[in-house]
C-alpha cells in the first residue's frame, strides 16, 4: 500500500465521551469484524481492569481499511495520571478527533491533550458525540470548543476545523445536527480528506522513535511507534539512542508486526509512516531512538514528566500474612515492581535501605490504585503506607505540585463544596452556571490537599457531583493542611469478631467488620465518632449464667458495616497507618501493631 493511501489519527476525549465506543463501530463499518463475529463491546479496553472502570488506561494501536486506504487508529487515555503516555503518542499521528459530548461539552483532561496536540500542529476533525441525548447542546459545546482552542494558542488554520454530529453507539455522523439515523461514511470520508497522508522520507537511512513499550512472553521487550525515515526489513542491524545521543545498545530486528484491526500481524518490512511493533532489543525503551547504525542523531522526544506522588509498599508483616496471597516475598515484589517499571515509564521505584519496602512514585493515585489493583489479582500481598506529594525546591523555597480542579455538582451542593474546597487549601479561579441547576466550579488546588477528599465529595454531593483533576504546577508551599478529623477504633486482641462486641461498640463509631472477621491486635476495625484512637475489645462475649429470662436473648441487630475500595482505603488512612492489600482481603491497620511501641513512638515523634 502506498504512503498517500496511509492515515494516521488519534481520537482525543475524556473519559465516558464515547471514544472506544466510537472506534468500535468503525471496526464494524469498515469489515474489520465479519458480520457474525463475536466481539466484545469496547474491544478496545480489553484489560480487565479497564473493562470494570469504563475507563482507557492504555493507548493502544488499531487499523481498520477502507475504500483502499489504510486508517492507523490510536486511542488515548483521558486520565491525566497516563498523561505521560499522551503526549508521545501523538507525535506517532498526523491528525487528531476531538470527540466531546453533547451535553457535558469539553472537560479539562480533553484540555490536557488538546493543547498538546495543537502545540505539535495537528489539524483536528471535532466530533460532537451523543447528538441522541435529550440534554444535549451542541452549539453551546461547539463555541465552547472554539473558546477553548483559541485559549490553547491554536493556528487560524487550526481553528477552521471540520465538525460533525455522531452518535457513537448508534453508528452514525452526520454535517447536519438534526441527523438520527445513517452510517459512519461521512466521518471516513472527513479522516482521509482532511487529515495528511505520513509525507515522510521513505528513502533515508531507517529511524523510528519508541513510544509505547510492553513485554511479550515469547518476543521479550516489544516496541512501537511510528517510522519516521527509511525502510526496514526482518533481520537488519539496528541500534538504540537515547536522547543525548549515546548508544543504549545494539541488536538485529527479530520480529516486525503491524496493525490490522485488534491483531498485531508480523510484517517483512515497514515504511516510513507505518506504525509498527518491534522486537530484537533487550534495553531500548520509550522515548528512545531506534535506528540504522549509521545514525547517530536521535529524534527530538517528548521528556517524561516528573511523578507527583508517592507511597510505600512493603511486605505484609500483619500476623494473617500469607494465607491468601502466594506471592509474599520482598525479592517477588521487587521483581514485579521492576517489571513494571520497565514498561510504564512515568513510574520510579527505588529501594529502602532494610530491603523490606519500597517506595513506587507515580503521577497520580488512580494510576499507583491500578499498579496495586493489578499486583494483589496476580496473588501479592502488601502493605500500603498513606501517598504523600513529592516536594520541590525553587530558590530555596520549598514548592509543591497544584492541580486544576474542576467540579459540576448540582447548585443546592456548590457551597459546600467550595467551604472543603478552601479548607483544603484551594483557590477558587472560577464559578459558573452550566445549565440545568448545575454549577461548574474552578480551583487551583494543592495535590495534597486532595488526598483522601473523592469520597467526602461523593457524599457531600449525594454521588451527583464530578470532579476532574490536572496536573497544573510545581507552585508554593501552602503549609500545613487538615487531615482526617476523627480518630479510629483499634482491636487490642487477636480472634474473630463477636457479634455481641460489635452490638456494644455500635455507639462508639462506625464499624468497619462484621462477626466472624479474622482480627488481630493492631488492626484497625472502625472509625471512633471523637477525634482520638480507641483500642477496643471486639471479641468480648456474653457472660452465660444458668438463669433465663424473657427479652434478655432478642438477636443482635447489626449496622451493615463499611466496606471501602482499596482507592478509599489508601485515601482513609493517616501517616501512622497502613492498609494490609491481599487477594481476597483489604484491612486496615496501624503500621505499629504492638500498643506500647506505638505510645513509644508517639512520645519519640512529639520529642
Amino acid at each position: 500500500m502506498s504512503a498517500e493511501a496511509l492515515r494516521n489519527i488519534a481520537i482525543i476525549a475524556h473519559v465516558d465521551h464515547g471514544k472506544t465506543t466510537l472506534v468500535d463501530q468503525l471496526f464494524r463499518q469498515s469489515g474489520t469484524f465479519r458480520d457474525n463475529q463475536r466481539v466484545d463491546e469496547r474491544a478496545m479496553d480489553s484489560n480487565d481492569l479497564e473493562k470494570e472502570r469504563g475507563i482507557t488506561i492504555l493507548a493502544k494501536c488499531t487499523s481498520v481499511e477502507w475504500n483502499g486506504n489504510r486508517i492507523n487508529i490510536v486511542d488515548t487515555p483521558g486520565h491525566a495520571d497516563f498523561g505521560a503516555e499522551v503526549e508521545r503518542i501523538l507525535s506517532m499521528v498526523d491528525g487528531v478527533i476531538l470527540l466531546v459530548d453533547s451535553a457535558e461539552g469539553a472537560m479539562p483532561q480533553t484540555k490536557f491533550v488538546t493543547g498538546k496536540a495543537l502545540a505539535l500542529g495537528l489539524r483536528p476533525i471535532v466530533v460532537v458525540n451523543k447528538i441522541d441525548r435529550p440534554d444535549g447542546r451542541p452549539q453551546e459545546v461547539l463555541d465552547e470548543v472554539f473558546d477553548l482552542f483559541v485559549s490553547l494558542d491554536a493556528k487560524d488554520e487550526q481553528l477552521d476545523f471540520p465538525v460533525l454530529y455522531a452518535s457513537g453507539r448508534n453508528g452514525y455522523a452526520s454535517d447536519d445536527q438534526e441527523a438520527r439515523e445513517g452510517t459512519l461514511e461521512p466521518l471516513f470520508q472527513k479522516i482521509v480528506g482532511h487529515v495528511p497522508a505520513p509525507g515522510l522520507d521513505a528513502s533515508g537511512p531507517f529511524t523510528f522513535l519508541a513510544t509505547l513499550l510492553d513485554r511479550d512472553n515469547f518476543m521479550g521487550r516489544v516496541l512501537t511507534g511510528r517510522v519516521q525515515s527509511g525502510t526496514l526489513k526482518i533481520n537488519d542491524p539496528i541500534h538504540a539512542l537515547d536522547m543525548d545521543g549515546k548508544v543504549v545498545e545494539a541488536g538485529r530486528a527479530t520480529k516486525l508486526m503491524s496493525f490490522r484491526g485488534l491483531e498485531r500481524v508480523p510484517v517483512e518490512e515497514a515504511k516510513a509512516g507505518d506504525i509498527i511493533a518491534l522486537a530484537g532489543l533487550e534495553k531500548a525503551t520509550v522515548a528512545n531512538t531506534i535506528a540504522d547504525p549509521a545514525v547517530k542523531q536521535p529524534i527530538a522526544a517528548q521528556p517524561i514528566d516528573p511523578p507527583t506522588l508517592a507511597m510505600r509498599f512493603s511486605v505484609n508483616d500483619s500476623p494473617l500474612a500469607g494465607r491468601e496471597g502466594d506471592k509474599v516475598t520482598s525479592r517477588m515484589i521487587r521483581d514485579r515492581l521492576s517489571r513494571e517499571a520497565e514498561t510504564n515509564v512515568a513510574i520510579r521505584v527505588t529501594e529502602s535501605a532494610d530491603k523490606d519496602s519500597f517506595e513506587v512514585a507515580g503521577r497520580g493515585e488512580l494510576q499507583l490504585g491500578v499498579l496495586i489493583e493489578t499486583m494483589r489479582r496476580e496473588g501479592f500481598e502488601l502493605g500500603i503506607s498513606r501517598p504523600r506529594v513529592i516536594f520541590g525546591e525553587e530558590n530555596g523555597q520549598r514548592t509543591e505540585p497544584y492541580e486544576t480542579v474542576v467540579i459540576d455538582v448540582d447548585d443546592e451542593f456548590s457551597g459546600t463544596v467550595v467551604e472543603k474546597m478552601q479548607r483544603r487549601k484551594a483557590e477558587l479561579t472560577e464559578m459558573r452556571p452550566s445549565g440545568l441547576g448545575k454549577t461548574r466550579i474552578t480551583f487551583s488546588a494543592p495535590s495534597r490537599g486532595l488526598i483522601g477528599y473523592h469520597g467526602e465529595f461523593l457524599s457531600d454531593t449525594r454521588g451527583t457531583g464530578i470532579m476532574n483533576r490536572l496536573f497544573e504546577k510545581y507552585g508554593p508551599h501552602k503549609g500545613p493542611i487538615e487531615g482526617r478529623s476523627n480518630g479510629v477504633l483499634i482491636s487490642n486482641c487477636a480472634g474473630e469478631a463477636v457479634g455481641y462486641a460489635l452490638n456494644a461498640l455500635e455507639d462508639r463509631g462506625i464499624l468497619f467488620v462484621k462477626p466472624q472477621d479474622k482480627l488481630y491486635e493492631g488492626m484497625i476495625i472502625g472509625e471512633n465518632a471523637k477525634p482520638d484512637d480507641l483500642e477496643v475489645n471486639p471479641m468480648k462475649s456474653k457472660q452465660l449464667t444458668n438463669f433465663r429470662s424473657t427479652g434478655k436473648d432478642d438477636a443482635i441487630r447489626l449496622t451493615p458495616p463499611t466496606v471501602m475500595s482499596l482507592e478509599q482505603a489508601i485515601a482513609y488512612i493517616d501517616d501512622d497507618e497502613m492498609v494490609e492489600v491481599t487477594p481476597q482481603s483489604i484491612r486496615l491497620r496501624k503500621a505499629i501493631l504492638d500498643p506500647h511501641e506505638r505510645k513509644k513512638a508517639k512520645r519519640k515523634e512529639a520529642a
